[in-house]
């Protein structure tokens, strides 16, 4: 119930900001999230990025005053974060399929998106399987990809095969650290970046004890603690696994979100597994 208080004290914030900016950081502080985790979490749960969420409710708002006010369009475009007509007209007509001053007319046909709420609903009694670790410092070494938070789970599988035969793995276990926290292959889900569009940087990655290659990134994890979460090694998998660490798990467990990124830890195939790494400190 805490957390779905705090879900919907983030979109209260959000709510009473669509004719002004935004603050991302602002959101998921609300929802006593760290920032990188929070637009994930919203997508997971959602299936929308906040992103676009907030553009729909905004272009549903317009419409509505359109309809319902004399105001020119060229105010209700700055009013609701457009720069010029043009852009709040092109972005009206890809959500509503007509233009803002047909819009004016009865009889045109718009599109409303209404405000989400979080509620608690009980499902059935799934398992999940998950235990608490506490591991040491420990350093990341590989490829950084900027990923579209919408497309993710296309961009991300893509680029695996496409790094698997450029030889990017041969390349980490030649540096790799096997007695690491997290050993064998990672994806590191890391700082998260917001706008017209979101993105987070997703790290094809192992831990090294040594000198970062050229065009490679690095990533620092201090002492922490960790929910681990075993996958089945299935094509969606993952996928539900984020699903359910965050509608499920998250919300009545005695821990929240450390501010640190996410680990999803590729076992051998022969495991028929995976495993996903998600920092945590108990609630206070």
């Amino acid at each position: 119930m805490e957390w779905m208080t705090r879900m919907n004290a983030a979109l209260d914030y959000i709510e009473s900001r669509l004719t002004e900016e935004i603050s991302y950081a602002e959101a998921a502080k609300k929802a006593c999230c760290p920032a990188q985790h929070f637009q994930r979490m919203f997508a997971f749960v959602t299936d929308i990025p906040l992103s676009e969420y907030i553009r729909r409710r905004r272009l549903t708002l317009a419409a509505f005053e359109l309809q319902h006010s004399r105001s020119k369009v060229v105010d209700i475009a700055l009013k609701f974060g457009y720069e010029s007509p043009e852009a709040f007209a092109r972005a009206f007509q890809q959500l509503h399929g007509t233009t803002p001053t047909q819009a004016r007319s009865i009889g045109t046909t718009l599109k409303a998106y209404p405000r989400i709420t979080f509620q608690f609903i009980l499902k059935g009694a799934a398992e999940m399987n998950y235990r608490i670790e506490k591991a040491g410092e420990f350093r990341t070494v590989g490829e950084a990809l900027t990923v579209d938070t919408e497309r993710a789970f296309e961009q991300i599988p893509l680029r695996w095969s496409e790094a698997a035969k450029e030889g990017l793995f041969g390349r980490l276990f030649e540096i790799g650290r096997f007695d690491a926290p997290i050993p064998g292959i990672l994806g590191v889900l890391a700082e998260g970046k917001w706008g017209q569009a979101e993105t987070f940087d997703y790290h094809f990655a192992m831990a090294s004890d040594a000198p970062l290659p050229e065009g490679m990134a690095e990533l620092v994890f201090p002492e922490a603690l960790w929910a681990v979460f075993s996958v089945p090694g299935s094509p969606n998998g993952l996928q539900e696994a984020w699903k359910r660490l965050y509608t499920e798990w998250l919300p009545s467990s005695p821990y929240e979100l450390a501010n640190l990124p996410a680990v999803e830890a590729y076992l051998p195939p022969e495991e028929e597994r995976n495993e996903l790494w998600i920092p945590v400190i108990p609630k206070s």
